[in-house]
This record gives C-alpha cells, sequence and structure tokens, in this order.
C-alpha cells in the first residue's frame, strides 16, 4: 500500500493549505474525506483492496475535532508527519490513528469514537 494520509473534518482554508505544505516535502498523498464518505471503511477510502465499499451515503453531523488516518506509512514517517506539521506551523490534530488490520474495515464514526475515548482517557 502506497502511504496515504485520510484528513476528516479539516474544510478547504488556511488550515487545510497549510497541512497540505506540510506534508507535500514527504511525498505522501492526502485526501481530505467529505463527510458523506464517513460510513466508509477506512481501509476502503485508503486502498485496501480488499475492502469494498458499504454503499451507503452518511447524513448525520459532522466531528467535532479533526482527525487524521495514516495508512502505509512506517513508524519513521509517522514520526516525520507529526514533526513536520509542528514545524510549519499547521497546528495539532488530536484524533489521530495508524491504520491496522484491527480498525481498516472500521468506518469514520467507529474509530473516532475510539479515538475520542482514548483522548478522553490520556487528558483526565
Amino acid at each position: 500500500m502506497k502511504p496515504i494520509i485520510l484528513l476528516y473534518h479539516l474544510p478547504e482554508g488556511e488550515r487545510l493549505a497549510k497541512i497540505k505544505r506540510a506534508l507535500f516535502p514527504l511525498g505522501m498523498k492526502l485526501r481530505a474525506v467529505k463527510k458523506e464518505e464517513y460510513l466508509e471503511p477506512v481501509g476502503y477510502l485508503a486502498g485496501v483492496k480488499e475492502l469494498v465499499s458499504c454503499g451507503e451515503v452518511y447524513t448525520g453531523d459532522d466531528f467535532e475535532k479533526e482527525m487524521m488516518v495514516m495508512a502505509g506509512l512506517t513508524s519513521r514517517q509517522v514520526d516525520m508527519v507529526i514533526l513536520a506539521l509542528r514545524k510549519t506551523g499547521a497546528g495539532r490534530i488530536d484524533y489521530k490513528a495508524v491504520l491496522t488490520p484491527t480498525n481498516q474495515g472500521w468506518n469514520a464514526l467507529t474509530l473516532y469514537g475510539e479515538l475520542a475515548k482514548e483522548h478522553a482517557k490520556m487528558n483526565r
């Protein structure tokens, strides 16, 4: 799988432009996921060939926080992404995940819920 970063709840604007500028030199593909795609398996959106579209369109509310899913990256590349965001002033994305065999079949709503729980535990 080619390295790709999925970005959720990041509308077009200055913040997304900063993130793109930060990550462009790393040579990773970026994909801003549309709210309508939130029911699709995260792995499907990242290009996992074994996963197929759910065929459903999400019509609910958008997330409160931004979420980033990194797929096909080495641990060194993950560190480089986080450092690049920090160095360029693109800001922090609190809800971050690496695509795993466990979460690749989850949709964005499930993953966001799990990340929200983890974030709450870590920031008590």
